[in-house]
């Protein structure tokens, strides 16, 4: 058995204990390539949000109304806070009054509040899985063998070969 033979099944032995050790811990290589994918789809994603073809007024103005709820929601929580520390007796009668609210309307709005959020996240989610790109394929590097302008390791190996 040549040099090379010895070489090639060593190489083949590496790969197999490389492939099996993949069964029991993370192959970090492929991993990293992954989260790399990931994170320029992320980018893409982004980036093709601003290069989308312009629309029209309506179009525009609907998707002004698209991004108010959560901005809407936070900053109305923190009027709450502000409107009971200037007007305290106000804020408690307005909450006196939501206690008369029947228990049923508030499942609606929090069923309300919980699909449109809920429904919302979910596009996101379908609408990520959907654009992101195969992971590239790892390509294991080729070993050559060495090459040499040594006159004696020429003769040598042409006397091996006769």
């Amino acid at each position: 058995m040549s040099i090379l033979g010895i070489g090639r099944a060593a190489q083949g032995v590496g790969q197999a204990v490389a492939e099996v050790s993949e069964v029991f811990t993370v192959n970090k290589t492929k991993a990293e390539m992954a989260t790399q994918a990931r994170y320029q789809a992320a980018l893409a994603q982004a980036g093709a949000e601003f290069n989308q073809n312009p629309v029209g007024w309506f179009d525009r103005f609907v998707n002004g109304l698209n991004r108010l709820p959560r901005p809407m929601m936070a900053l109305s929580t923190i009027g709450l806070f502000a409107y009971a520390m200037s007007d305290p007796e106000g804020f408690a009668v307005r909450m006196q009054g939501l206690a008369y609210v029947p228990e049923p309307l508030w499942w609606l709005l929090g069923a309300v509040v919980s699909f449109y959020f809920g429904a919302r996240e979910l596009n996101y989610f379908r609408g990520y899985r959907a654009n992101i790109p195969a992971a590239p394929p790892v390509v294991a590097p080729q070993v050559q063998a060495p090459t040499s302008d040594n006159p004696a390791l020429a003769a040598w190996k042409a006397a091996r070969t006769d």
